[in-house]
């Protein structure tokens, strides 16, 4: 494999919020899940002062892909560079550099830079590249913008929850039963259909999954959603859902398996942003964005809970046959 060309590019956006609330959601990369559209996933790996490496999952051109970055950290410059230590094909190296420069206390210019060589110098793979990239990189700019300008608010719209069940059963039995989601139309009263494709993996690494979903809430309503997850056998699974319903904007979650007392402690956790502008639309004249927390919350628990519910008696009632 040899690349010899090295390509540029710059995008960059105006944002009516401070530099330093511009800069601090550029530097909290492990809320990018929910912050940006194409990322699934960020695994810390090692973090000293002013310097961190990651590995992240992100969809690019349509299809999931997984690397590992190390960056750098400059809150008195406003700038983060990063640099991919591990890319994937058709990707041979890739780095770049977030800016932003004030343009007085409550405007600012927010530029993401890149450079990157193809496999091969491959004319396929840079246009590819450059694709991806362009997409990529509009879409986490203007992210980026609406989160700044949201102020305060966002507080209001972003929260986190969690359900957990203990239980006496196998934990292999139970991540076994959280992994195959091609069986929840057979085992879960709330799934009606589920679509799901595992990308081919080898060794120890974490399976992707990608999967559409139809789910009942307790109202009777059915919401079609889709989701990409990354699977840490043999006790955690996270995702991120790439199509969501109308009331959010952002959702991720996991399921995580720990040891507790003589079982286990299986947990379902939920990060959602709200969609402020479908509030009323979703539930009604009047309701407001407390309604919205209340009534996601509400909806998401009971399907989760009662998912854990059923790998509990799953996994007990296999202990019980024994």
């Amino acid at each position: 494999m040899t690349t010899t060309e090295t390509y540029l590019t710059t995008h960059a956006i105006t944002v009516l919020a401070p530099a330093a609330t511009v800069y601090g959601i550029i530097a909290d990369v492990a809320d990018w899940p929910q912050r940006f559209a194409p990322n699934v996933h960020v695994e810390p790996l090692e973090q000293t002062p002013g310097a961190e490496r990651i590995r992240i999952w992100a969809t690019a051109g349509g299809v999931v892909k997984n690397w590992t970055s190390r960056r750098e950290l400059d809150p008195d410059g406003l700038r983060v560079t990063f640099r991919q230590e591990v890319s994937a094909p058709p990707v041979a190296a890739m780095g770049g550099e977030w800016i932003v420069t004030a343009h007085g206390e409550n405007v600012s210019r927010l530029e993401l830079r890149h450079d990157f060589r193809a496999v091969d110098d491959d004319p396929s793979g840079v246009r590819w590249i450059t694709a991806a990239v362009d997409r990529n990189s509009e879409s986490e700019l203007a992210a980026v913008k609406k989160l700044a300008e949201l102020g305060a608010e966002l507080g209001q719209l972003e929260f986190s929850f969690e359900d957990t069940v203990f239980t006496s059963g196998d934990a292999a039995l139970i991540y076994d039963y959280l992994y195959r989601a091609d069986l929840w139309p057979e085992r879960l009263p709330h799934v009606s259909r589920l679509d799901l494709k595992e990308d081919v993996v080898e060794g120890d690494e974490p399976r992707v999954q990608v999967m559409a979903m139809d789910t009942r809430t307790a109202d009777g309503s059915v919401h079609t959603t889709e989701s990409v997850r990354v699977c840490f056998g043999p006790d955690r699974i996270v995702y991120k859902q790439t199509t969501v319903p109308a009331l959010m904007t952002a959702h991720t979650g996991s399921w995580t398996i720990t040891p507790a007392g003589d079982g286990v402690a299986v947990t379902s956790r939920h990060t959602v942003i709200l969609n402020s502008a479908a509030v009323e639309r979703v539930l009604g004249p009047d309701k407001s964005v407390a309604d919205a927390r209340t009534y996601v919350q509400r909806a998401l628990s009971t399907n989760s809970t009662t998912t854990l519910r059923h790998a509990r008696a799953f996994a007990e009632g296999a202990a019980a046959r024994g």
